[in-house]
């Protein structure tokens, strides 16, 4: 399965809609996504799963770049 995450970049800094990131990750489930990005000092706002037409759409993004958990 593939999940969109939704950050901020620093955990100790209030989260500001203009600076939230995005990543893509093929994991499965949330469970193993939280434990890839632990050691990453992200503030994890949305981890959101990705199928159907949302996927096919997220994936002719230039941003589209997926991570493996």
């Amino acid at each position: 399965m593939i999940y969109k995450v939704y950050y901020q970049e620093n955990a100790q800094e209030v989260p500001v809609r203009e600076n939230t990131k995005s990543l893509y990750l093929e994991a499965a489930s949330e469970r193993e996504v939280r434990s890839y990005l632990k050691d990453r000092n992200y503030n994890i706002e949305y981890i959101q799963l990705l199928e159907g037409n949302y996927l096919e759409y997220e994936k002719n993004s230039p941003n589209f770049h997926l991570e493996n958990a």
